[in-house]
């Protein structure tokens, strides 16, 4: 990992309503160019953690009220949301959402509302995601509202690229899509990492997929960090292997079986 992340966070603790504690002692940080993910069962805390990040929470009456985020070496935790796009972090929400009432062009070119480099420029760049998303360019004109679940995917990621960042917060990419699709997507945010140098901050159910395109990773349980590493480690983890990947020593186990195996007490001491 860089000496230098492009973004950390350091030991955060989020409350919402004034009371109820989400997040303890949080830390984590993203290399410049790097994918980091976030794995963990649904609840465990990795949604929040991406909005404290690009400080969503106030919508939703939480706070930082421990702890520091940084950017490029700057505190940003107090920084709005607006501001935080136009220094280069942009978050991709979970479950989609594109504005259904706008073509899917029109969706791509919300995404580059901030920018005051020029229209050449974002011409320039609205080509670049038809180059990534083909299927973006068949449907250009078709309201978002209309087309398949994996193309709105393609669509808010598309839209998310239009806004010239250096850091993605992406959020269940992988949620209520067929197994080709997920595979697709994945491959196209490995891809744009490598290709475009975008940084990734990946927040995913789907460990599998996620460690295969990952370079680092950490697991969240109740709000806590419990375990991080390299992603080739962490595929060899035993622990990650029996609660994620539904594997275990004695082999391949059902998977209700993994959803109601009791954790070991050790992975939250």
């Amino acid at each position: 990992m860089s000496p230098q992340p492009l973004l950390q966070v350091n030991n955060i603790e989020v409350v919402y309503d004034h009371v109820i504690l989400v997040l303890k002692g949080v830390s984590l940080h993203v290399p410049e160019g790097g994918i980091v993910t976030l794995l963990g069962a649904n609840g465990a805390g990795k949604t929040t953690t991406l909005k404290a990040i690009s400080n969503l929470l106030r919508a939703e009456r939480g706070e930082v009220t421990k702890g520091t985020i940084e950017y490029r070496g700057e505190r940003i935790e107090h920084l709005d949301s607006s501001t935080l796009v136009r220094r280069g972090i942009v978050q991709v929400m979970e479950g989609r959402r594109p504005f259904g009432h706008l073509t899917c062009e029109e969706n791509l070119l919300v995404g580059a509302y901030t920018r005051r480099d020029g229209r050449a420029a974002v011409q320039r760049d609205l080509e670049m995601v038809y180059s990534y998303f083909p299927r973006l360019a068949e449907r250009r004109h078709v309201k978002a509202g209309y087309v398949s679940g994996g193309e709105q995917q393609m669509l808010v990621i598309g839209r998310a690229l239009m806004a010239r960042p250096r850091l993605i917060l992406l959020d269940e990419p992988s949620m209520g899509l067929a197994p080709q699709l997920v595979k697709e997507i994945f491959e196209i945010v490995w891809r744009l990492n490598k290709e475009e140098g975008v940084s990734f901050l990946l927040a995913e159910q789907n460990a599998t997929m996620a460690l295969r395109i990952a370079d680092y990773g950490y697991v969240l349980e109740n709000g806590r960090v419990v375990l991080d590493g390299d992603a080739a480690t962490l595929r060899e983890n035993e622990d990650v292997k029996e609660f994620y990947l539904g594997l275990s020593a004695a082999g391949r186990r059902s998977y209700r079986d993994v959803k109601h195996y009791k954790r070991r007490k050790r992975w939250l001491a």
